[in-house]
């Protein structure tokens, strides 16, 4: 597991006096597509309950793995920071971050275990519980209607993690490459040499004057970046137009 996959496993969400089930159960699907898997629920209305099951969906996991408490202390008992979230800016002395820099300084302080603790849909945090809170992270929205749901706060702020830590679709595709030998510059010189000899056999190409068609052909495959085993699959795909042609 990498570093940055084990920094989301540890962060935890926090949601406290859950109304609804069923955003209970829509933000364990958010949590998981980006993920996330701590889930602490604090003194929730209903729960479990078939509803949070149905929202989750794929999420089942998340949702049967939470854990529910009674008080905020309780859930934050063994975290060194504690973000609170507000859909704005409030009179708090403590540092205010949008759920970007929140990530950033997750990033620069990896060793602290982090929650991120979601009030009551319509009331949010009490004072009392932004007060045991170390920073106030905060979701910038239109001032004339700043409010939203709680399952789409909590996907706004799972993706920000996620954009920091998370294993994206260019890095999934780097590591399934992992091991294997790039093509070298002679090796990619004699496919140059061998597309164009095809293509020219073809018709393509004006044997003498290949012109712009194979300069835009390398770029093309400069951007694709072919290993050796990739190159030696294309040599052989050349190979077999040629016996074709050969026949002809």
């Amino acid at each position: 597991m990498s570093a940055a996959n084990t920094i989301l496993n540890s962060i935890r969400i926090v949601l406290v006096q859950t109304y609804h089930p069923g955003n209970i159960g829509a933000i364990a699907r958010a949590m998981k597509t980006m993920g996330l898997n701590e889930l602490y629920l604090v003194d929730p209305r209903e729960y479990p309950a078939e509803e949070a099951s149905n929202r989750a969906a794929g999420a089942l996991d998340v949702l049967d793995n939470a854990t529910v408490v009674q008080t905020l202390p309780e859930a934050i008992a063994d975290c060194t920071q504690v973000f609170a979230t507000s859909a704005r800016k409030r009179n708090y002395t403590r540092p205010q971050v949008t759920a970007e820099e929140a990530a950033s300084w997750i990033n620069d302080n990896p060793k602290e275990k982090i929650a991120i603790v979601f009030g009551r849909e319509r009331m949010g945090l009490s004072n009392e519980q932004l007060e045991m809170c170390q920073q106030l992270l905060y979701i910038p929205g239109n001032p004339e209607y700043d409010v939203l749901n709680i399952g789409s706060a909590v996907q706004i702020v799972s993706y920000e993690l996620f954009k920091q830590f998370g294993l994206h679709r260019d890095e999934l595709l780097e590591t399934s490459n992992e091991g294997e030998e790039y093509a070298s510059q002679i090796d990619l010189e004699r496919f140059y040499q061998h597309l164009e000899n095809t293509l020219s056999d073809t018709g393509f190409l004006v044997k003498n004057h290949p012109g712009e068609a194979m300069k835009r052909l390398q770029q093309m495959f400069a951007r694709a970046k072919p290993n050796a085993k990739e190159l030696r699959m294309l040599r052989g795909i050349l190979g077999s137009v040629d016996k074709l042609t050969d026949k002809s």
